[in-house]
């Protein structure tokens, strides 16, 4: 199964209907061809009264590939950062709490660019890449189209002492550390794609 996001509301792709009836709530749709998924998309982008559309298939990989075309594809590469303390890195961007990420330059490697976007957005040199971690994707206004952004996030570790420098070229306001037990806070305030790699990784537990 695939979830996307489209601010905090999510489309979920699936080749199991029954399972998905049972345990989701929200609209139901089941693909046929790609004018209708075209359709299906420009209708739950404009009723927000709706949080979830899930579109069945019985080919995943078929249903993944007409709904990515409905898009804007792009690239990009971000980072989930430890210190030494056990702390995470989080930076605040127009009004929201976030992670560290940006778009894949050309010929560059997801691993080069996601230890890239951490450096320029916090001002942090030392970073070591440790481990892939997952993928998300999410949807925003782009040109005259919608974007997808498929977003590969990789483990970090920071090992030295300097202090973070938010990127205020990129709307950067914040770079602060969180211990585990101060979660809560950003979590509040955060994207729905972030949270749910929190809980995904256990880390975070939705009250």
């Amino acid at each position: 199964m695939y979830k996307v996001f489209f601010n905090d509301r999510a489309v979920f792709l699936t080749d199991d209907f029954s399972k998905n009836f049972q345990t989701k709530y929200g609209l139901f749709f089941k693909y046929k061809e790609k004018e209708d998924l075209e359709e299906i998309i420009e209708i739950y982008s404009k009723i927000t009264r709706i949080n979830s559309l899930i579109i069945f298939h019985y080919n995943i990989e078929e249903l993944q590939e007409s709904f990515l075309s409905c898009f804007i594809r792009i690239d990009a590469a971000g980072g989930l950062v430890k210190n030494k303390k056990g702390e995470y890195l989080f930076i605040y961007r127009r009004g929201k709490w976030d992670l560290p990420k940006g778009k894949v330059d050309k010929n560059e490697s997801y691993q080069a660019a996601a230890v890239r976007e951490v450096q320029e957005e916090t001002g942090l040199r030392n970073i070591e890449l440790r481990k892939p971690l997952m993928s998300t994707y999410h949807t925003y206004p782009f040109k005259k189209g919608i974007a997808l952004k498929k977003t590969f996030w990789f483990e970090m570790e920071f090992n030295g002492n300097e202090t973070p420098i938010p990127q205020t070229t990129e709307d950067i306001e914040e770079v602060r550390w969180f211990k585990p037990d101060e979660l809560e806070v950003p979590m509040s305030n955060t994207y729905g794609l972030i949270k749910d790699i929190f809980i995904y990784l256990g880390l975070f537990v939705e009250k």
